[in-house]
């Protein structure tokens, strides 16, 4: 196999887009741009890796002025502006991976905080329903054979 590299910017995001369709077997690591506005269909798209929760920069100057606003009306920034704002985002990340009814695959998240904040509930009920494992064998059978066995799977 020949193994070729694009860099987002040397290339428009639908040519780097449809070299990953066509190459059958691309490894695809790209930034939040590529969360939106992402349509790869059947094989070619069979795992997400989200390395952490989404939550927008504190420097950015939208997010501050929101969060003012939040301040002013006396809500919480973080519990009515950064928290929907990061599970709404966490949902479109994860809805690159089904397109279709026939689609199927395998959604990391690698953010610990899921499970050791709060709020890690409210991201994992955001999600559609879907069998749920911390076993990377779990998970890799699952790539590998389409299914995941019963008894390893979580609610």
């Amino acid at each position: 196999d020949v193994y070729k590299r694009q860099l987002q910017g040397e290339t428009s995001k639908g040519q780097i887009l449809q070299q990953f369709i066509e190459a059958g077997n691309a490894l695809l690591v790209a930034t939040s741009s590529f969360w939106e506005g992402v349509d790869v269909r059947g094989d070619a798209l069979s795992l997400v890796i989200i390395d952490k929760l989404p939550f927008t920069s504190p420097d950015d100057p939208l997010l501050k002025a929101r969060m003012e606003d939040a301040r002013h009306r006396g809500l919480d920034p973080f519990e009515d502006v950064q928290l929907p704002d990061a599970v709404i985002t966490l949902k479109q990340g994860a809805g690159r991976l089904i397109r279709d009814v026939t689609d199927r695959g395998v959604l990391v998240i690698c953010d610990q905080r899921l499970v050791s904040r709060p709020y890690g509930g409210l991201f994992l009920n955001s999600l559609p329903d879907a069998p749920r494992t911390r076993d990377l064998q779990v998970a890799e059978a699952f790539i590998r054979q389409g299914q995941l066995p019963a008894e390893n799977a979580e609610d």
